[in-house]
């Protein structure tokens, strides 16, 4: 095989079934269409996680979650473990990123396994999601509030940051490729390309929104509350994420004439580095890849965002082409995000490490052209909203059976072959427990997936501490305000504040009642006596001397008048503030401490 320069384009949160190579009859995806013609569509392709930054870090580091540990948004790569980049860089061949990364926390390049970074998107303030790290008692998020009302048609900062890529992309091939060919002929480049569409908010570009009439638009599978699948694991999830709690009808299909024109308006961009390739006279000498992070449920199931093994969520695009690729083919052998990395060290020319015989991927090259290697591919979940750690598998004969394994819940199996759309859950299904064991068997080649699942809270709680260590050891004055609900691990680090003020109406416990009857009494039903005796509510909190301030809200509660809830919250922390003004660092820093370690009440006796 002739060494090549080689691109993968990640885009971000990109349902496989929303391309028109895959068989979607309204989307116009033309410039992903001609590239899936000039080489391998891959129909079995799979995130190794269906949320950003982990499934990101098994696409740098070439290993599975349970390996790299990077189980959420809010834990960082930290490029001990190389990267395909380090595995190049060290042979002399140049490795440039170009957009979207979210997986580290920095702009190391070098670290990352880049030569370069141009334009990089890194995890927020390098600690992204900490709300994510609370598993125990799952918090309400209500990050989809804003996902349906918001839906339409115009700019985001998103699609003027892909604009960015572009342009830095395409600059990039015209302006320095020719200088590396030039200077290292015999080591060609490797690139990396990665945009936020068709990522939220589900805000597209004018001319790609008007491509999708909102009344033609198809509406979600099994949405209708009555059709939706129940599974401790997702009703869990649901109740947690808030998905569909802000949508109606015309904000559904605003959202998916949304999420269709953001998918166009993706494939324009990768158009322009096509067409960027074609020009310089290197298209048919380049290997391309595309893919995405993961999927979106899109509202299949009442369901939006990521964080599912459905199809929707794990499953991902995969298009390659380039030489020694073959050409209107497609390849049913399942294949993940993984696999970039041997796939990138193959292309370039490059050689492996002693280190690299232990990755699980293959190069996808290979597999096109009709290797099957003897693997389980893998996709794993320990992230966000999760009340277990779920592991998933394609196993039996020609990979037909879909197994997802819920540490300590029941597990899901699906027969892809005669249900794609996974209507029917086979996982409780007596005469499939033959099926269910050969998988959980073979599952349990690959990973043990209670001690992942052990080792992702440890490593969660870890962080939680460590951010709690972090707040007492702030030299400002730190204020926390309860607006709503403050719960489990974020309760410790509202503890942790100079002074702690709720509205009247909010609630503040390190366990939800239902959480704590279930414990106490093994009984959900006694969370009425469990709330009473917890003192969750803010009068009896600054009863106990456990908050500073209750806050009045407006007659009726906050969300009658927003406006007049956020002047009072504000006259509130100014006061506070003014309290705390003539304190030094050292003063602030000493108060929160003994604040934390005065919690409780205790009295000493005399043995006997």
């Amino acid at each position: 095989m002739k060494p090549a320069n080689t691109i993968f384009i990640l885009s971000d949160e990109h349902n496989k079934r929303v391309l028109g190579c895959y068989g979607h009859a309204m989307i116009r995806t033309p410039n992903l269409d001609r590239l899936a013609a000039r080489g391998t569509r891959f129909t079995s392709a799979y995130t190794n996680c269906p949320i950003c930054v982990p499934a990101r870090a098994s696409f740098a580091t070439g290993r599975y979650v349970h390996e790299h540990r990077c189980w959420d948004n809010a834990i960082a790569y930290d490029g001990k473990l190389p990267a395909w980049g380090h595995r190049l860089m060290e042979q002399g061949h140049h490795a440039v990123s170009i957009g979207k990364l979210h997986y580290a926390s920095g702009d190391d390049a070098r670290r990352n396994g880049f030569n370069e970074e141009i334009l990089p998107m890194h995890i927020v303030n390098g600690v992204g999601d900490l709300l994510g790290l609370i598993r125990d008692e799952l918090p309400r998020r209500k990050g989809a509030a804003n996902l349906g009302p918001e839906a339409g048609p115009g700019e985001s900062d998103y699609t003027r940051y892909d604009r960015s890529i572009v342009d830095a992309t395409v600059n990039w091939l015209k302006n320095e490729a020719p200088k590396h060919k030039s200077k290292h002929p015999n080591k060609p480049w490797a690139m990396y390309v990665g945009f936020v569409a068709p990522h939220f908010p589900l805000i597209a570009p004018q001319a790609f929104y008007d491509l999708y009439p909102v009344d033609q638009v198809p509406f979600p599978d099994m949405y209708a509350h009555d059709q939706r699948p129940r599974h401790p694991f997702t009703d869990a999830m649901r109740k947690s994420m808030c998905f569909d709690e802000p949508f109606d009808e015309p904000m559904v299909r605003r959202a998916i004439a949304a999420y269709f024109g953001l998918t166009s308006f993706m494939d324009d961009n990768v158009g322009k580095i096509l067409l960027a390739l074609e020009e310089l006279g290197e298209l048919n000498n380049t290997r391309i890849v595309y893919t995405s992070d993961h999927g979106d449920n899109l509202g299949t199931r009442g369901m939006w965002g990521k964080s599912t093994m459905y199809e929707e969520s794990a499953g991902i695009p995969m298009i390659a082409a380039g030489p020694d690729i073959p050409a209107g083919h497609v390849c049913d052998t399942p294949v993940t995000l993984a696999d970039a990395f041997p796939t990138y060290v193959q292309s370039v020319g490059a050689q492996f490490a002693p280190a690299d015989a232990t990755l699980p991927g293959a190069s996808l090259i290979d597999i096109a052209n009709g290797s099957t290697p003897k693997r389980i591919v893998l996709s794993e979940y320990h992230a966000a909203a999760s009340v277990t750690g779920t592991s998933m598998i394609r196993c039996g004969e020609n990979n037909r059976y879909k197994y997802v394994h819920y540490a300590g819940l029941p597990p899901m199996l699906f027969d892809l072959k005669a249900d794609p759309f996974e209507r029917k859950d086979l996982g409780r299904d007596a005469q499939y427990a033959s099926v269910v064991a050969e998988c959980e068997k073979a599952l349990r080649t690959v990973v043990n997936p209670d001690t992942a699942d052990r080792n992702a809270r440890a490593d969660q709680a870890e962080a939680i501490a460590r951010s709690t260590q972090a707040c007492l050891a702030l030299t400002t004055p730190f204020i926390a305000t309860i607006i709503g609900e403050g719960g489990s691990g974020g309760a410790v680090a509202i503890a942790a504040a100079n002074k702690v003020l709720m509205l009247e109406h909010s609630i503040y416990s390190v366990i939800s009642p239902e959480g704590c009857a279930s414990i106490l009494w093994k009984s959900a039903s006694k969370a009425p006596e469990a709330a009473e005796t917890l003192g969750i509510t803010a009068p009896r909190l600054k009863s106990l001397g456990l908050i500073d301030r209750v806050i009045n809200e407006p007659v009726g509660g906050a969300h009658r008048d927003p406006a007049a809830a956020a002047q009072s919250v504000k006259k509130a922390i100014a006061e506070a503030l003014k309290q705390l003004a003539d304190k030094s660092p050292d003063e602030l820093v000493e108060q929160r401490f003994e604040r934390l370690m005065g919690y409780g009440k205790f009295r000493e006796t005399e043995p006997g």
